[in-house]
């Protein structure tokens, strides 16, 4: 098996580091790797409730930051310019790097920015399966809610910022991805996981549609795409189950698999928020069910 980094990157004051020779061994062969890729505004340390439990199930997880993210998390804030010339071609490249890695053709699962790169990524080929759970927007998705707007302004405020890393303060954090957390959990949120992220993803996102060559531009209608699920939070304010819904109604004309399911009460946080073991198993399910009979 090659040697890949698997373990969840970027926790405080943490070194990266890869899994063991025993636990690589302890995994089987014949099971995909599951690929997590975050979104804006967090790290890949968003992901280590969701890595430990899918290592439990028997998967080999790769959870790594986008280009300048990787290390530590405390460096990364000290320090974020790395991050200023990073756009969605560069994070697109690195993660269909990291696939290429890999034995066989991955899990793939995104968060939020995270869930729009896993759509591109299927569009090239990539991915035995992807999962894009409170999915932004890729290109043809034109409906954006006023909390969309809000949750995005403070990075959009300043066409600087397109060549620049971007980050919250603790009280948009808590209205854009713990608003259904009290003032205590929202903080503790907010110092784990929150991280300054590039300025022009962003930038890019909101301008896909009036862009021609978006990186962000998916063939909705491609019939040999791998399997797709859609996951939407009804409490989510970054990227509400209406943009989620737009997303499922552009790929109705596709021969290839696309699924929705949306849990009530679920804020853009779902993947750390109180009760995400039942978003987490369900994404695992999906996929698992969804998975080409050669890898099960």
């Amino acid at each position: 098996m090659v040697d890949h980094t698997t373990d969840v990157q970027g926790a405080p004051h943490t070194p990266v580091a890869c899994l063991t020779d025993t636990r690589a061994m302890s995994i089987t062969d014949t099971k995909p790797a599951v690929v997590l890729i975050h979104g804006l505004w967090v790290s890949a340390l968003s992901w280590e409730h969701w890595a430990e439990r899918y290592r439990a199930r028997g998967y080999e997880v790769v959870a790594r930051g986008w280009p300048g993210m990787e290390g530590d998390l405390e460096a990364l804030r000290a320090d974020p310019s790395g991050l200023d010339e990073i756009g969605v071609a560069e994070v697109l490249d690195h993660y269909t790097e990291i696939i290429g890695a890999l034995d066989q053709p991955p899990i793939i699962m995104g968060h939020s920015f995270g869930g729009a790169f896993v759509q591109v990524l299927l569009d090239r080929g990539l991915g035995a399966v992807g999962v894009g759970i409170d999915a932004s927007a890729v290109k043809g998705v034109t409906k954006l809610p006023l909390s969309t707007l809000r949750a995005a302004s403070s990075g959009l405020n300043n066409p600087k910022n397109r060549h620049r890393s971007i980050d919250m303060t603790a009280d948009e954090f808590h209205y854009a991805f713990t608003n259904t957390l009290d003032d205590e959990a929202a903080t503790a949120a907010y110092e784990r996981y929150a991280a300054p992220g590039p300025g022009k993803v962003l930038f890019e996102g909101a301008l896909a549609n009036l862009t021609r060559h978006s990186p962000l531009t998916v063939d909705f209608d491609k019939a040999d795409r791998a399997p797709l699920l859609l996951i939407a939070g009804g409490d989510d304010h970054v990227v509400p189950a209406s943009i989620d819904q737009q997303t499922l109604k552009k790929y109705k004309n596709s021969e290839s698999v696309v699924d929705y399911k949306e849990f009530p009460g679920r804020s853009h946080f779902t993947i750390g928020q109180p009760g995400w073991e039942e978003v987490a198993d369900y994404a695992l399910d999906w996929a698992e069910s969804h998975l080409p009979a050669v890898t099960r």
